[in-house]
């Protein structure tokens, strides 16, 4: 199965959430695995939609768990159900990744099918305030300090993986925001080839749940690089 199954992780989605599902069967994928990671109950017509459609499957938590543990539940629906698929692609639910940035990255994942294909943002934008990119910069400068892998945007959610890789995945600690970079770290660990695509400008939608996304305070994700490089060289 060569067309990818994409797993979007999402927490009190916004009401464009069912526009962009739809949107999104209209390029070259397989399913789309939703994961509603405990969202309040006035969300769940939202999810009964999406439920009703074509090529989609919406998994629940029944209580918020965190972005890193939606992703492994959706790893492991994948693993049950569509084990000999390809690769599997993560999306954002919050509004940071366009239609043309996913279909961007299912055509790179033609090119570098061996390994995680990260979809780097641009954080030189209006939406972002400059202290949050000057530490994105330095997020990405200490990360190739203390692991010798220059990554851009650790933070990422948009990443193509394949699906030999989730074994090891579903067992990679994690269950917030810090599974993006641990995930990286333990990519680097075992020499999986890691690619990284320009795609469009980082953003932050209002009304969104911020530590949702994949914008996060860029003191966390130190704390996190640090403390990965402290597990790494045990």
């Amino acid at each position: 199965m060569e067309r990818p199954i994409v797993i979007i992780p999402t927490l009190n989605p916004l009401p464009t959430f069912v526009h962009y599902i739809n949107t999104l069967l209209e390029l070259d994928i397989h399913q789309i695995v939703v994961v509603n990671d405990g969202s309040d109950s006035k969300y769940q017509p939202i999810f009964q939609e999406i439920s009703a459609m074509n090529q989609c499957m919406v998994l629940h938590h029944d209580e918020n768990k965190g972005k890193g543990r939606a992703l492994k539940t959706g790893f492991g629906y994948v693993l049950n159900h569509f084990p000999k698929s390809h690769s599997v692609l993560t999306v954002g639910a919050h509004g940071q990744h366009t239609i043309d940035d996913v279909n961007l990255i299912l055509q790179k994942m033609k090119l570098f099918s061996d390994g995680i294909i990260l979809g780097v943002r641009n954080f030189r934008s209006k939406d972002l305030s400059f202290m949050n990119t000057i530490g994105q910069q330095a997020a990405s400068w200490l990360f190739q300090l203390l692991f010798h892998r220059r990554i851009l945007d650790t933070q990422t959610g948009l990443r193509s993986i394949p699906t030999k890789e989730l074994p090891w995945l579903m067992k990679v600690p994690g269950n917030s925001y810090d599974y993006d970079i641990n995930m990286l770290v333990e990519a680097i660990k075992r020499k999986i080839p890691i690619y990284e695509i320009p795609i469009g400008r980082a953003k932050i939608k209002k009304n969104s749940i911020i530590h949702y996304d994949e914008i996060v305070s860029t003191q966390k994700i130190i704390h996190q690089i640090i403390a990965n490089f402290t597990k790494y060289n045990k």
